[in-house]
């Protein structure tokens, strides 16, 4: 499967943006599916995942904030950030894999997409 990750952007603090992880050649509902983030000099972290049921997991820090969801009508996920705060600021990626190991080890990796939030 490949993947296309779109919606980054420049915002302000208490802005918000929505994520887009598009896939092709294949139906992504039938992955788990996952975003990750890395911030300028940092390494690579998990921010959210969402399982083929549907059952979702955050890092601590995005919790109450971010909200990972389908749309398998257009065959993407969507990572909709909401309250965004100046550490939010990374290269956002999404992955795929056939299980919840996505969270660690994604099988699949799209582009990233740079979110800059301006304190």
């Amino acid at each position: 499967v490949q993947l296309q990750a779109s919606g980054g952007g420049l915002v302000q603090a208490g802005d918000s943006l929505r994520l887009s992880c598009a896939a092709s050649g294949r139906p992504l509902s039938n992955y788990a599916v996952a975003w990750f983030r890395q911030a300028p000099g940092r390494e690579r972290e998990f921010v959210a995942a969402i399982s083929i049921r549907g059952t979702t997991n955050y890092v601590d820090s995005v919790k109450g904030r971010f909200t990972i969801f389908r749309d398998n009508a257009k065959n993407t996920v969507l990572l909709q950030m909401n309250s965004l705060k100046p550490e939010d600021t990374a290269v956002y990626y999404c992955a795929a894999s056939w299980t919840m190991a996505v969270t660690t080890t994604p099988s699949y990796w799209g582009q990233g997409t740079l979110v800059t939030v301006s304190s």
